[in-house]
């Protein structure tokens, strides 16, 4: 399970409790008529990939658990249903790469997925391994990204990436990190190397991204993912049983969930969030970020603002 979904239960518990269900009547609603979701270009490139993705750190970690895999499953099909692409793992997290790569297929019949995942290891030969493991476990002879993992032996496995990309297995590299305190390296790698993708860390509890990161992916015309939205579920502990401000309504939030994904997502230098879940409600609730107006940059600090008083 991703580390935010039981205070994200219990939030959402919380807000029924208080009067606002009004979360569930929307997913119904999204599940049986989506509408399109935001979208956003690859600066250098200009294809279109929707604002919200899928992460599966710990939550596609399920190896042969029935359950799991029962509600990974759902959670795809839900995925692909509402016209979502972006789907993330990696290596490190344990049984994700193999599982998402056995479910996907079927939930994907056309292919439509843009798949990313990351290399994680030293050393070039190791590195081809491990990625040439990825293709296998992913069931894919092409994929739509590979990152270097928290800038593990980065100038060595961006030089292995950049071949593949030459080559055509790969569409599109970049680098990763997960910690404020790697930023300032992270933004290093975007403004001197030939990136197309950065991924890292932000959120209305973790900001850094603000001041070095996001700059330099808009400078240097890099596309961006973002990682831990909910701060691995710190968000939604100190939200628990606190109403959403009236002011939510002005630009369609519902949820704190939402609320926290559409400060991020309005951030113009952003061209994707990966919440990391199998939880197909909590799939649809984050598609509810999509929806609505756009905050624009006071509406962002007045959201800010709000969230650093709870």
């Amino acid at each position: 399970m991703s580390v935010d979904q039981p205070n994200r239960r219990e939030a959402m518990q919380s807000m029924l409790l208080a009067g606002a269900g009004a979360f569930f009547g929307r997913a119904t609603a999204a599940s049986a008529a989506p509408a399109p979701v935001l979208s956003r270009t690859i600066p250098a490139y200009g294809e279109p990939l929707p604002v919200i993705g899928l992460g599966t750190w710990q939550a596609f970690d399920v190896g042969n658990d029935a359950g799991g895999r029962r509600e990974c499953t759902e959670t795809l099909r839900t995925f692909i249903d509402q016209g979502l692409r972006v789907v993330d793992t990696s290596p490190m997290y344990g049984s994700a790469e193999a599982v998402l790569g056995e479910l996907l297929d079927p939930a994907d019949g056309g292919r439509r997925a843009f798949v990313a995942t990351k290399v994680w290891t030293t050393g070039q030969d190791a590195g081809k391994r491990q990625i040439e493991n990825s293709f296998r476990l992913l069931r894919r002879e092409k994929l739509d990204l590979i990152q270097v993992h928290n800038l593990v032996d980065a100038d060595t496995q961006l030089s292995t990436l950049a071949q593949l990309k030459k080559d055509g297995r790969v569409r599109y590299v970049g680098v990763t990190h997960s910690s404020a305190s790697a930023h300032a390296a992270l933004a290093g790698y975007v403004e001197r190397a030939n990136l197309d993708f950065v991924q890292v860390n932000y959120s209305l509890i973790e900001r850094d991204a603000d001041k070095t990161v996001l700059p330099a992916a808009s400078t240097h015309k890099v596309a961006v993912l973002i990682n831990r939205p909910f701060a691995d579920g710190a968000l939604f502990a100190r939200t628990r049983g606190r109403e959403l401000p009236a002011f939510a309504s002005e630009i369609g939030v519902t949820t704190w969930a939402q609320f926290a994904i559409k400060w991020i997502i309005s951030h113009p230098a952003v061209t994707c969030v990966i919440p990391g879940t199998r939880n197909p409600a909590h799939l649809r609730d984050n598609i509810g970020a999509a929806a609505g107006a756009m905050p624009d940059a006071a509406m962002r600090t007045k959201m800010a603002a709000h969230f650093d008083s709870l």
